[in-house]
């Protein structure tokens, strides 16, 4: 508990400075800031992903909360891989191949925001046909760019 609240106050700061592009005082505050959104945004994505395969009891309310949370969660890690950020589970490749890199990131934030669309109509059905692609497009980001 007191974790998750420590978490969600980090994120709440640096989710504050996104939007004035933050400066990290070391790479390794890149790298934590980083490794928090995308963990968060994780456990949000999984909460929607075990409603729509069954392994979690459906609720419209909290699948529309937490896609939308994740929708918004993963546009912010990106700042956190700037130059001379390489370390944590990022692999080199981000670094070099700048461009395949952001193609993947822009591709994973359309299908997590398709996703939050669809859980706002509260149809579970509609969930279920943008899980799929949303979560293919971050597999195929770690993939390519986590060790």
């Amino acid at each position: 508990m007191i974790r998750s609240l420590l978490s969600a106050a980090v994120l709440a700061v640096f989710a504050s400075a996104v939007a004035a592009q933050p400066t990290f005082a070391t790479p390794q505050d890149a790298i934590k800031y980083r490794q928090a959104t995308l963990k968060e945004m994780q456990q949000n994505f999984k909460r929607v992903a075990d409603m729509a395969g069954g392994r979690a009891d459906f609720d419209a309310k909290v699948a529309e909360a937490s896609a939308t949370r994740a929708a918004e969660l993963i546009k912010m890690p990106w700042v956190g891989f700037g130059p001379g950020t390489e370390g944590g589970k990022a692999s080199p490749a981000i670094w070099k191949e700048q461009d395949k890199f952001k193609a993947a990131a822009s591709k994973a934030e359309g299908e997590v925001a398709k996703l939050a669309v669809a859980a706002k109509t509260g149809n579970l059905d509609a969930i279920k046909a943008a899980i799929g692609p949303a979560g293919a497009s971050c597999k195929a980001c770690h993939d390519s760019f986590r060790e």
